[in-house]
């Protein structure tokens, strides 16, 4: 989907979505002009009264009891995240983390005999760093080794190079990155995953930053596995996550952290793997938490992900659009198609200095510097960046309260 874009014109608003009564339904609009939703999102009212009441039922009745009596709750939850994702149900589970999931999924795929020694891991340069380093990780245990595949000049992966890269055979999986956590820019994944699935290569995607703020269809994209967080553009409790695998794929993936609600404990020697996703679910969970990832799930797929992404992608758009008009911003997003993560850095300020007069302000913003994503930030490229990240609930005037502050730091 190419997002719709503004210069500093009046933003439209989607039919669809009625922002004065988002503002009203999330308390925090009235404290805060959060623009670091890339971070974590500001719950709706709705979703902190899911979490509140069943840890107050847990109070009241003891907490396997609660869970109990929420089991249809959390079985819906399920069968919503299946259809944000247009996967099957018995394809999804919940996580604590996208790097929680991302983990499992990765050490299940080697415990499953998918790495081995020779083998080659082709990873894109927007990685983030708790997917890289787990790849590191695993490559030193199994003897497989890590290609970074090049991306064009934009900083987009080039499909190209990722075709060549596939080319050279021993390819035993590819790690895709949707969104970066670092730059607004749109991977290919849809093509880039079809070209690994045509050359028989697992293909696992990372939606962290994706997933709640632009359409995510895992039929569309064609990957083996796709994680992403509760947190951030979904609106969702910290400590929740997604984890999709597709049916076919599962049985190749033995996931570590086994328990009696993920397999069976059959014989003296032996253990039986769940089917499906399910191998994925843990018996001990933030029964609250999850109940609350439901509420805000069946939110955003009320609101349409399709108005939620246009909202945004306006936003973000006019945003970039304010931030290069003032003298001594550079606005660092690349691609053909970007969403709604804006980074940019202030000529004689570091990001931090700039996030802490932005704070000063009421107006969230974040970091990210270059541990968090060493392939792309660095050498010819900031080290570090301010993050700015509206979603649909922000308006204009929270933007144009950033651009003071830029305005009065390079005054």
């Amino acid at each position: 989907m190419r997002l719709a874009t503004v210069g500093t014109s009046v933003l439209h608003v989607p039919a669809a979505l009625n922002i004065d009564a988002e503002r009203a339904a999330t308390p925090g609009c009235a404290t805060v002009a959060h623009l670091n939703n890339a971070g974590a999102s500001l719950p709706t009212a709705a979703t902190l009264e899911t979490v509140m009441s069943h840890l107050r039922r847990e109070a009241d009745i003891g907490g396997y009891e609660a869970a109990a009596e929420a089991a249809d709750r959390l079985s819906a939850l399920r069968a919503s995240a299946a259809e944000l994702l247009g996967a099957d149900r018995s394809e999804v589970a919940i996580t604590g983390s996208d790097t929680e999931g991302w983990t499992k999924a990765l050490w299940g795929f080697f415990l499953g005999g998918g790495l081995r020694s020779g083998g080659r891991i082709l990873v894109d340069r927007i990685a983030y760093d708790s997917h890289y380093m787990g790849l590191l990780q695993v490559a030193r245990v199994s003897g497989a080794t890590i290609e970074a595949v090049p991306g064009t000049s934009d900083g987009t992966l080039d499909l190209d190079a990722l075709a060549t890269a596939l080319a050279g055979g021993d390819v035993a999986m590819a790690s895709l990155t949707h969104v970066g956590t670092h730059r607004g820019l749109v991977n290919p994944v849809a093509e880039a995953s079809h070209l690994c699935r045509d050359a028989g290569v697992a293909t696992f995607v990372d939606a962290c930053q994706s997933i709640g703020q632009l359409p995510v269809d895992v039929r569309v994209i064609g990957c083996d596995v796709l994680t992403g967080t509760g947190r951030k553009w979904l609106r969702g409790p910290r400590g929740t996550g997604l984890i999709y695998l597709r049916s076919g794929f599962t049985d190749r993936v033995d996931p570590i952290g086994l328990d009696g609600r993920s397999a069976v404990w059959t014989a003296d020697d032996r253990y039986q793997l769940c089917d499906g996703a399910q191998r994925f679910v843990p018996f001990e969970v933030p029964v609250a938490m999850h109940l609350g990832l439901g509420t805000a799930i069946d939110h955003a797929l009320a609101l349409g992900v399709e108005a939620i992404a246009a909202r945004v992608g306006n936003l973000a758009e006019h945003l970039r659009a304010l931030a290069v008009g003032v003298d001594g911003v550079t606005v660092h997003d690349g691609g053909a198609l970007r969403c709604g993560i804006v980074t940019f850095t202030v000529e004689g300020h570091h990001p931090a200095q700039v996030a802490a007069a932005a704070a000063a302000a009421g107006i969230n913003v974040s970091v990210t510097d270059e541990p968090a994503a060493r392939l792309d930030l660095g050498g010819s490229r900031p080290s570090a960046v301010v993050r700015a990240s509206p979603h649909y609930y922000n308006t204009e005037d929270e933007l144009l309260g950033l651009v003071d502050v830029l305005e009065e730091l390079t005054r």
